[in-house]
């Protein structure tokens, strides 16, 4: 086996030569030829040019053609409905088949873009994959959006078809889809010729006569749908993510760079193999969701979870551990947000030993950074490695991680390991220049991605240009912030807007953050820059307690500046410290940190479409805002 020095060098070295290589994973209908990278429109660089394939294929028919169309392909485990479900290979094609035939006889053709607004149920799955057979361009909007944001991925996707769900289930609550879908639509300039509606029992929904059509007695009716080919570098999907400007920027992902990508990480940074059980806990409406649930364990023919619940309450902290056992899953894959969750309510791991976890290989996290404090705990009580890797919405897949599949690497908590094959990390100063190792800087990847990755924002190639390739020519900026140590570990220390300038001193909230999680009653923490007169900034921070912690504010405080003062020094000014019965996170879990600084910086900051929990913010504003006084 060749190592991860020799891999990554070739990946830079011969990049048309390496992903020629990973291609033969896939099956092609035409396979890529002597041209594996276009770099004759740069920035704009797509890779198998040449070549045609359909992603469903490769996901679904090709495991069923070659005699495993019998394995499991997708459990669906719903705690908040009390309802488990199993599809092999076979019944999911006749499923997926079925609803491309539902589409095509709705007048949806290859290219054109249907919105999928759904709840983490097996319908949405087949949608996404009836979309690609038939070549259409799926655009996946997390349930339960609010209508204006629904209305503005519309009007930009301007989709022939929605799917959408009666209603979505949370822990203790019934979200009514149906009304936000009608009222987006109304909101709308674009009007979709046809929505396709599941009836879920706990809130059927009434149809809009001459618009909208059951979803069970569509299928009913349904003719199956064979797979279409298209090149590999048209688009699968849209992914919208949130604009800091403007409206929300869709992110496209295109057919054969990714199909690759994704079964090349599968199994060199997951160490998956077909047949295994794959669990990425997240959901389908974000980028984890597409890439770990539905496309990448398909495609290398594992058994996918779709998991309709939470990591605690649904119905306590032991819920990942009974998943685990009940489906023999070997890897899980979730944010490190939801392990902070399970070690507030049960922080000895008491519920682990309630399970046989004997068929768990490796834990995997992203999707926010992962404290040395969460990683330990994982490491100490799961028993398993423990992987943090970095990676976001448009990469689509690692930027950097431990190849557990390629060459298992000595772990450092607080660092994503190495870089992925494929891509050239630096890390720069102001002027774009590398900054030594171990000095912080911005995280930045030198053109071309590698495969996978995004090829430009839906109808928007000035935008794309304009926000993410501007500022350093020739480079990506990622937006994070971080060094490389003297051995080459990457460590993503946060946003660059999360350093905040104390008296002429850069500091980084991620590196306090970190400090602060390391203290024994602290679950989890949030610090945010907050203006200060004399210094500019000061940091101040927001404290989540361990359960069953009876220490009160003004012991923490002091326990914490004295951490903060060992640590990093007291030119950090920190004295600032609240405790709070939660922060405010997305759905995905990503703690709602600009949002924070902007009420303490006294803006009337609205209620973001992507939160969680809007109790949570509402609790901390008056607090926040005391800071702008």
């Amino acid at each position: 086996m060749t190592t991860y020095a020799e891999e990554y060098r070739r990946s830079l070295g011969d990049p048309e030569g390496f992903w020629r290589d990973a291609s033969a994973a896939i099956t092609w209908v035409k396979a890529p030829g002597e041209r594996i990278l276009d770099a004759s429109n740069p920035p704009f660089y797509r890779w198998f040019p040449d070549a045609e394939m359909n992603t469903c294929y490769n996901a679904v028919d090709r495991h069923v053609e070659a005699g495993r169309g019998e394995q499991a392909a997708l459990v669906y485990d719903s705690p908040v409905t009390g309802t488990q479900r199993t599809y092999t290979y076979s019944e999911l094609l006749r499923e997926v088949a079925a609803f491309a035939g539902v589409l095509r006889g709705s007048g949806v053709e290859k290219g054109d873009r249907v919105v999928i607004y759904m709840p983490m149920v097996p319908e949405a799955v087949v949608a996404m994959l009836a979309c690609a057979r038939i070549g259409a361009v799926h655009s996946v909007v997390f349930g339960g959006f609010a209508a204006h944001e629904l209305a503005l991925r519309i009007d930009d996707a301007a989709p022939k078809a929605i799917v959408s769900a009666s209603c979505g289930i949370e822990v203790n609550r019934v979200i009514e889809y149906k009304p936000i879908l009608d009222r987006a639509i109304d909101l709308s300039e674009h009007k979709p010729g046809v929505c396709v509606i599941l009836q879920r029992p706990q809130a059927p929904a009434p149809l809009v006569d001459g618009r909208d059509v059951d979803w069970a007695e569509a299928m009913a009716a349904a003719e199956p749908a064979e797979c279409v080919t298209v090149a590999a570098t048209d688009p699968l999907y849209i992914l919208y993510t949130s604009g800091t400007t403007g409206g929300p920027k869709g992110v496209v992902r295109d057919n054969g760079g990714h199909a690759v990508a994704l079964h090349w990480s599968m199994a060199y940074i997951y160490g998956a193999r077909p047949g295994d059980v794959y669990w990425a806990a997240s959901d389908i409406g974000w980028v984890v969701g597409h890439s770990y649930i539905v496309y990448a364990p398909l495609l290398m023919g594992c058994t996918t979870i779709l998991y309709e619940g939470k990591p605690v309450g649904t119905p306590d902290a032991g819920a990942f551990w009974r998943v685990i056992a009940e489906h023999g899953v070997n890897v899980l894959f979730t944010a490190p947000t939801a392990f902070r969750a399970i070690r507030r309510e049960d922080p000895s791991g008491s519920l682990i030993a309630k399970y046989d976890l004997s068929s768990f290989r490796c834990l995997f996290l992203a999707g926010e950074r992962l404290d040395p404090e969460t990683y330990h705990w994982a490491r100490e009580h799961v028993g398993t490695p423990v992987v943090d890797h970095w990676w976001q919405t448009e990469t689509g897949w690692a930027i950097a991680a431990n190849p557990m599949g390629l060459e298992p690497m000595v772990t450092k908590p607080g660092s994503a390991t190495m870089p992925a094959p494929g891509y050239d990390v630096r890390v720069v100063d102001s002027e774009g220049q590398e900054v030594d190792r171990g000095v912080d800087g911005e995280i930045v990847i030198r053109l071309p991605l590698p495969p996978g990755c995004l090829p430009t924002l839906w109808q928007d190639d000035d935008r794309y240009v304009d926000s993410y390739l501007s500022r350093y020519p020739g480079y990506y900026i990622t937006g994070d912030g971080g060094h490389r140590d003297a051995d080459g570990y990457l460590f993503v220390m946060g946003r660059v807007d999360d350093v905040i300038n104390v008296a002429g001193h850069r500091l980084s909230t991620g590196t306090m953050e970190e400090v602060i999680a390391g203290h024994p009653d602290v679950a989890e923490c949030a610090v945010i820059g907050v203006r200060d007169e004399l210094k500019g900034q000061v940091p101040r921070a927001f404290v989540v307690l361990k359960a069953g912690s009876t220490i009160d504010n003004d012991t923490l405080r002091s326990e914490l500046v004295a951490r903060i003062r060992d640590q990093i020094g007291a030119v950090a000014s920190f004295h600032s410290v609240d405790i709070v019965a939660a922060l405010p996170k997305t759905r995905s879990g990503k703690i709602l940190r600009k949002t924070m600084r902007g009420i303490a910086d006294g803006h009337d900051e609205p209620i973001p479409s992507t939160i969680d929990d809007p109790g949570a913010l509402e609790a901390l504003r008056p607090l926040l805002s005391s800071a702008a006084n």
